[in-house]
């Protein structure tokens, strides 16, 4: 790998926002580690397509719901890289549409194990190597779900996005003393897996008519802001998270 490049990671690279950043960030010069769990064709297709574009990217495979699995996922693209410059805590999923009454203790905690917890492994693991650096990146993907408490059947994946917001500040400070910035971002309604899985075509609809700007948007036009938070444009921006919803939900 480039030895002069930046090094990133995104997690849950494999579609969606986190392929479409995985993307944007090769195509702005940096060596991108394209993690995956579940969909292997999906993260080896986004590393082909990087490469396709000139870039250079590898896929790396991992459960991030599981320290153990962090702390080997670093350690192979630190392996591969020999350093780490980005990281993006993509990594999530709302598991499924379940009313409050219905929640078992087992959905409870897989969803903050995927949302939360995988956000602090990953942190950790790679803040490491960053603060040996002196320097580094982190940015976190929360959700307006975070912010309004999330639509039907999803209040435990709202409560752990709004848990990944305060986390995002709180390691902004932590971390600040050491030449890390973290930040985050927002997503609202974007067209991706994720909304083909959980959402049905009258959600959408009702979603898509609180919105200002009246459609849903794209992976891509999150993966730019993303990238925004990363480049040296940003680089006095710590502990904020960006709102990228069309105007869905405004302060």
């Amino acid at each position: 790998m480039s030895s002069n490049k930046p090094k990133a990671l995104v997690t849950g690279a494999s579609s969606g926002i986190g392929a479409a950043t995985a993307l944007e960030l090769a195509r702005r010069g940096m060596v991108v580690a394209v993690h995956y769990f579940n969909n292997e064709d999906g993260g080896r297709q986004t590393v082909q397509a990087i490469r396709d574009a000139g870039g250079e990217a590898l896929a790396i495979k991992a459960d991030v719901r599981q320290q153990a699995e962090v702390e080997r996922l670093v350690a192979g693209v630190l392996s591969e890289f020999g350093t780490l410059d980005v990281l993006i805590n993509n990594a999530g999923s709302l598991v499924g549409r379940v009313p409050f009454f219905a929640m078992t203790d087992e959905y409870w905690n897989e969803v903050f194990q995927l949302n939360v917890s995988s956000v602090f492994y990953c942190t950790q693991a790679a803040g490491r190597q960053m603060a040996k650096q002196k320097s580094g990146v982190v940015v976190n993907v929360s959700s307006v779900a975070g912010r309004h408490g999330g639509g039907p059947g999803a209040i435990c994946y709202a409560a752990a996005k709004g848990a990944v917001l305060t986390l995002t500040k709180g390691l902004a400070k932590e971390l600040a003393p050491y030449g890390i910035r973290v930040n985050g971002v927002n997503p609202g309604v974007i067209l991706t897996p994720f909304h083909e899985r959980f959402t049905n075509e009258e959600q959408m609809k009702r979603m898509v008519d609180t919105i200002a700007m009246k459609r849903a948007g794209t992976a891509e036009e999150t993966a730019t802001v993303i990238a925004f938070l990363v480049s040296s444009d940003a680089k006095y921006l710590t502990g904020e998270t960006i709102e990228v919803n069309g105007g869905q939900l405004m302060d």
